[in-house]
């Protein structure tokens, strides 16, 4: 009899499902420590459109939201979200950039190099800037490099100026960025050899 109650409390006193539970544990951990890092998110609303839609009793309000989501250290996202509250359209946008994070290569607190993105008729020009210069951008693309944790930075808008254009442009941009060693890898070479002067401390890859 002592012994069946040993089998059913397991080794050490634990309950049968202890071994279970242990097996659980890292699955606990896994998803505590990603709730941590989505609570430690950066999330900036660019702006928020009312779209009127006129039915037989009159007029059904909907609101979309474009939203920038990122960590401060290299990771950025940007997504929009529909819904008929504004709360609901940014929860939805939020939620949209966070499965969309991209990394972003980074030379100190600017980019490696000088860029044009591109998203239909917008373009934005992305320049490396010297230590002390802040964000020199419009609320669009401040939003999107401010979640991305760029700190100096010289911009110009060359086209659209339509948000959405601007954000995906500037978006385009940054996933265009690469490192020096990246390019010396693919050429075969020493990354001394390429002759490159970061604007910032040592070319740094993205976090």
């Amino acid at each position: 009899m002592a012994d069946r109650d040993q089998q059913q409390r397991g080794p050490q006193g634990q309950g049968p499902q202890g071994p279970q539970q242990h097996r659980d544990q890292p699955r606990r951990d896994r998803r505590d420590r990603d709730r941590d890092r989505e609570s430690e998110l950066l999330e900036n609303v660019i702006s928020i459109n009312r779209v009127a839609k006129v039915v037989k009793g009159g007029r059904r309000f909907s609101f979309n939201a474009l939203v920038a989501v990122g960590d401060g250290a290299g990771h950025v996202g940007v997504a929009t979200g529909k819904a008929n509250e504004v709360s609901e359209a940014v929860r939805k946008a939020v939620e949209a950039a966070r499965r969309a994070l991209v990394g972003v290569p980074r030379t100190g607190a600017t980019i490696p190099h000088e860029v044009v993105g591109r998203h239909g008729a917008g373009r934005v020009l992305l320049k490396p800037a010297t230590s002390g210069t802040g964000v020199i951008a419009g609320g669009p693309v401040r939003a999107v490099l401010e979640c991305a944790g760029v700190q100096d930075i010289l911009t110009k808008s060359l086209g659209s100026n339509n948000p959405h254009n601007m954000v995906r442009a500037t978006l385009d941009g940054l996933k265009q960025l690469t490192t020096v060693q990246r390019v010396a890898k693919e050429r075969g070479v020493e990354a001394a050899s390429l002759g490159y002067r970061a604007r910032q401390g040592e070319p740094g890859r993205a976090s």
